[in-house]
């Protein structure tokens, strides 16, 4: 198994410079890779805010990205988690967290939204 860097995704879902998309795409084709959920926290942002992408294109790239035979993330069930709360409104990132921390009585933030977001996960907003 190979361990893939943000370029790599980044390169395979835009296709945006020839040559290393090219590169990118035999890899990923070829099967056997990993994502770890940082590349994949790391990819979300940069296709945000270096190519624009919307969310709902972000996160149906990531899914299919994920749900390619050759490719293994950390962990699915927190990505997959994280997408559905991402295409719902909230950030990708305070999703990941979230889901990281389902383990815990509560997540504690200073961010109204992200506890509006949340649903029915315990997040307590503190006062600043």
């Amino acid at each position: 198994m190979q361990a893939v860097d943000t370029n790599i995704v980044v390169r395979f879902v835009t296709g945006d410079d020839s040559n290393p998309a090219v590169r990118a795409k035999r890899v990923v084709a070829e099967g056997n890779v990993f994502a770890s959920t940082t590349v994949l926290l790391e990819s979300e942002w940069v296709l945000r805010s270096v190519y624009g992408f919307s969310g709902k294109e972000i996160t149906a790239a990531l899914r299919r990205f994920a749900g390619l035979p050759g490719v293994s993330v950390e962990n699915p069930v927190l990505l997959a988690d994280a997408l559905d709360r991402a295409e719902n409104g909230m950030d990708f990132a305070d999703a990941l967290h979230l889901g990281a921390a389902a383990h815990c009585d509560a997540m504690l933030t200073f961010d109204r939204r992200f506890i509006e977001l949340a649903g029915d996960a315990p997040v307590t907003v503190m006062e600043p």
